[in-house]
């Protein structure tokens, strides 16, 4: 990785996988018992990753990396997941570099928008993302579940 702070495009062979893989499983820690049903970080696998940076692609800033996010194409739309920032590094802008890396990657993929998906349990997370631009435009229900479980944000690329 880098340490100057610069996002770079990780690889299905980066040697700093292993440690993408670590923070998110640390920075989403703070979920377990606190969203229904558990994060899908507990199934993500170094071949999940690897698979995410050959068919989709992951963003890291730092030597460690400090901070991720995965952008996977949908039909209309960039996609966001597993932004995640380490805990001694946040307050620093990484979220926000990051998204506009997924801003610069939509647009050269000629698409209007971005989209993700954050748990209606993480109300922190709302606002985070409205203050980052996102908007609520749907809500999602896990198979299984009769009640909200996530909600849809978008974030138009005008």
């Amino acid at each position: 990785m880098n340490t100057d702070k610069t996002p770079i495009r990780l690889m299905p062979d980066s040697a700093c996988l292993t440690e993408v893989l670590h923070l998110i499983r640390e920075t989403f820690a703070y979920m377990e018992g606190r969203i229904d049903p558990p994060s899908s970080m507990h199934r993500l696998t170094m071949e999940k990753l690897q698979r995410q940076a050959r068919d989709g692609e992951i963003w890291g800033i730092g030597d460690r990396p400090d901070a991720v996010v995965f952008l996977t194409p949908k039909p209309d739309c960039l996609y966001l997941s597993k932004l995640a920032v380490a805990q001694n590094n946040r307050g620093q802008g990484l979220a926000r570099r990051l998204v506009e890396v997924a801003e610069r990657r939509a647009r050269a993929k000629g698409f209007r928008a971005l989209e993700l998906q954050t748990r209606i349990e993480l109300v922190e997370n709302h606002a985070t993302f409205a203050h980052l631009g996102f908007a609520v435009i749907g809500e999602t229900t896990h198979p299984g579940y009769d009640r909200t479980t996530s909600l849809t944000m978008r974030k138009r690329l005008d």
